[in-house]
């Protein structure tokens, strides 16, 4: 108790030192530029009527600036008339929106937040669709022109350089073009390397009132946001540079990364999240391509904690949006893997994260900056992470087609990877059959007949596509697993999916004719998409199918396959497996066997059937070993085998 108070008594202490030291620096400022400190109603005499405002981005937004703004204008209503804000994104106060304000300002957002939603979606305010890397230029080369900046600072340092602090991104585009720039100084701005720099001399006016920054939380967590993360989690690799956005799932999806090693960041937005990381030593920009050592961001939105890491840490460094956005230099980063998500995702892999149909929501910010600047990277993977659902499970976010209004941000080249709560697919080189069954498999179960339904509708699947609906066709997820064999051999078991159709094709036509006749005692070498169909859709309750996999490198292939299916009479099941010619004798059917064992046992089942052609040596060998109470019958060159379990 001692200790605490004494450290308590020390941080006063020196906190007060602090603000005496800042105190001094303000009136030496305003002794050596009084000209910049003129009354705020003076200040705002300078701007015009029809003047373009720009105002700095989420948590670095001036909010005492835009308030005494405001109430300017509530004293002096014919001052400002037809003033145009500019304003990515607001989180904090956002007036000017409000609609006995409508002659005096009119809103324009490049990305709308909560704030202003119903505003533009009114047409009380304007939504400029753009990429984020693009608004920069558009500043520079006047097509979209700005008179005035309000911009929030650090307090400057012996050299007269005051810092963006949390928002660099688009605001030294501003500042260079604006007629006018305002500066609220803030002691409580941290201090941040890299492009946010401004010195006393490049603005007009200053006004100092120190106050707490908006802070960003992440959003309510669950389960489902934790499965998602952890899915996610699995795809990021040792030494990959990593882009998230913003909310729950970027949070989760972090917080599934222990264990990770050497991870950088090159990303729009940093957060809570990716310090922690920093903190813990999981990211540490080791083998980044390009500035390597450091975390590269354009703005920050998080928690008081997390300003005070940024503060004066060399390890980071806030660019300009029109460099961390920029494909070509997001690119140039080899194992970079963009992470984002979306409003929904139709069936054909085109998504949409900025509107939901005609209602404007959000809007293009970065991701399709940093998921296109990550397909041309070197090994580079894009994720689209989302909830299956959304409005407690009474929408669908994947959807045959996006809806008529919805704008595409993402189109169906820009996706490699989409996770839900279900389960990873990869649609990157997949046709649109494929993408589409790809889709339903991790949609909410309670929308895959539905989807399936209007896929056949679309003409984007088979018309005679099956499915077996309910608990019956649900994914057992818990199933999967890796498994080594006695030779060493490392393969994923996992049940099979109603999306596995093409897998299983590839499977089947790999095996040479001997083994095609032995699994299936019959001279047939054709497996169209009818037969197909009854390996790939089943119902798991009187079924199973067992897939041992290898992966290619975003491309499963199939090496074996186990299955049975349940005799109720007998409460017995008839096993089979298959293992391609090029990986037998490798273990692989032993494997499929021990866990259809375990699997047949845990349902209660008594035993196996099978039937074995009497030349087929191998497969008896694998039955006989596993310790079963074999009985045979041979019956025109075929083994009728009935195989007991033992306790």
């Amino acid at each position: 108790m001692e200790n605490n108070g004494k450290e308590e008594a020390d941080a006063a202490y020196w906190h007060d030192l602090q603000e005496q030291v800042n105190k001094k620096k303000i009136e030496e400022l305003k002794s050596g530029y009084p000209e910049k400190f003129a009354p705020e109603n003076k200040i705002f005499e300078r701007i015009n009527r029809g003047d373009r405002i720009f105002i700095s981005t989420g948590c670095g937004e001036p909010q005492y600036l835009v308030k005494a703004l405001v109430d300017y204008v509530n004293s002096h209503p014919k001052a400002i008339f037809d003033a145009e804000v500019f304003h990515v994104w607001t989180l904090g106060v956002a007036p000017y929106t409000d609609q006995k304000f409508k002659d005096n300002f009119r809103h324009n957002s490049f990305f709308i937040g909560d704030n202003t939603r119903n505003a533009v979606n009114e047409g009380m305010a304007d939504y400029t669709p753009v990429f984020l890397s693009a608004v920069p230029g558009l500043i520079r080369r006047g097509i979209v022109p700005i008179d005035v900046a309000l911009i929030q600072t650090s307090l400057p340092d012996k050299h007269g350089y005051m810092s963006l602090g949390v928002s660099v991104d688009i605001d030294m585009a501003a500042i260079e073009k604006a007629e006018t720039v305002i500066v609220q100084i803030n002691a409580q701005m941290p201090r941040t390397h890299g492009d946010g720099f401004i010195h006393i001399k490049d603005v007009d006016f200053m006004i100092h009132y120190d106050e707490p920054l908006l802070e960003f939380h992440g959003g309510v967590d669950s389960e489902v946001i934790q499965r998602i993360g952890s899915y996610v989690a699995r795809l990021i690799q040792d030494g990959d540079t990593i882009q998230v956005g913003y909310g729950s799932i970027p949070n989760a999806i972090l917080s599934n990364l222990q264990g990770k090693r050497n991870l950088g960041v090159h990303t729009e937005l940093i957060g809570d999240g990716i310090v922690e990381l920093m903190r813990e030593g999981i990211i540490d920009n080791s083998r980044k391509t390009l500035n390597p050592g450091r975390s590269v961001a354009a703005f920050c939105m998080g928690t008081r904690e997390t300003y005070e890491y940024l503060h004066d840490n060399p390890v980071v460094e806030f660019r300009t949006i029109d460099y961390t956005n920029d494909p070509l230099i997001i690119a140039q980063h080899e194992n970079m893997t963009a992470i984002n998500s979306a409003l929904e995702i139709d069936l054909t892999g085109q998504a949409s994260a900025e509107s939901i149909g005609k209602t404007f929501y959000s809007g293009i910010g970065g991701q399709a900056d940093f998921m296109r600047g990550a397909v041309l990277s070197r090994n580079g993977k894009t994720i689209l992470a989302m909830q299956s659902t959304a409005s407690d499970e009474s929408v669908s976010r994947i959807v045959p087609f996006l809806k008529e209004g919805a704008g595409a941000t993402l189109n169906r080249g820009d996706i490699h990877y989409v996770v839900t709560e279900y389960g990873i697919v990869y649609l990157h080189g997949k046709n649109i059959r494929e993408r589409a069954m790809d889709l339903v498999s991790i949609a909410h179960p309670k929308f895959r007949a539905w989807l399936i339904e209007e896929a056949k509708k679309g003409g984007l699947i088979y018309k005679d596509q099956t499915y077996i609906p309910g608990k019956r066709g649900e994914y057992p997820e818990t199933l999967e697993g890796y498994r080594t064999t006695k030779t060493g051999f490392t393969i994923y078991l996992r049940p099979v999916k109603i999306s596995d159709e093409p897998l299983l094709k590839d499977f089947f036509y790999s095996l040479s004719d001997k083994s095609l006749y032995r699994r299936f005692l019959s001279q047939r070498k054709d497996m169209p998409h009818e037969r197909l169909q009854d390996f790939a859709v089943i119902d798991y309750t009187k079924e199973m199918i067992i897939l041992a996999v290898v992966d290619r490198r975003h491309k499963e292939k199939i090496v074996g396959i186990g299955q049975y299916g349940i005799d109720e009479a007998k409460h017995a099941a008839e096993a089979a497996f298959a293992v391609r010619d090029d990986y037998q004798n490798m273990g692989i059917s032993t494997e499929l066997i021990v866990y259809l064992t375990f699997l047949a046992k845990r349902q209660g089942l008594l035993g196996f059937t099978a039937e074995v052609l009497v030349e087929n040596r191998p497969m008896l060998r694998v039955f006989e070993k596993m310790g079963f109470d074999i009985e045979r019958r041979v019956d025109a060159g075929v083994y009728e085998l009935r195989m007991a379990f033992k306790e």
